[in-house]
């Protein structure tokens, strides 16, 4: 199940992962500290990610404070697994090479995709071995 979550959304849900339990008022004044949102919309943006059972919230006295329910890297895993399903037909290797082609690979990148061949490599030899 994929969660339709928009990058006004997300943003949001940016703010919480950093620190939570958080306010109304502390996500807008952590929002406003890149560029400035209005006040209704974030309200707005909080109670759509509520709805879709993205954060929850508590109250405490006269406040609610909101949370997290999805995990950043478990939905940055899911997002990015769509994302390829969708626009490669589930295939890395033509994203990279796109990234390659157009030169916006970093040499840190290239490294880390290596470590990342690498471990995969180790930890499937077994597999790849009986498969031959």
């Amino acid at each position: 199940m994929t969660m339709d979550i928009s990058n006004a959304e997300f943003e949001v849900l940016e703010t919480l992962w950093q620190h939570y339990p958080a306010s109304a008022h502390e996500i807008i004044e952590r929002l406003n500290q890149k560029k400035q949102w209005h006040e209704k919309t974030v309200k707005t943006l909080i109670t759509r990610l509520v709805k879709k059972e993205a954060i929850s919230f508590e109250k405490q006295q006269r406040h609610y404070l909101y949370s997290p329910l999805l995990e950043r890297e478990n939905y940055t895993i899911k997002e990015s697994k769509n994302l390829i399903e969708k626009l490669f037909s589930g295939r890395i290797s033509p994203l990279v090479a796109g990234f390659a082609k157009h030169s916006t690979l970093q040499k840190d990148d290239i490294n880390e995709l290596k470590a990342v061949i690498a471990r995969w490599e180790q930890e499937n030899s077994d597999q790849t071995q009986s498969n031959k």
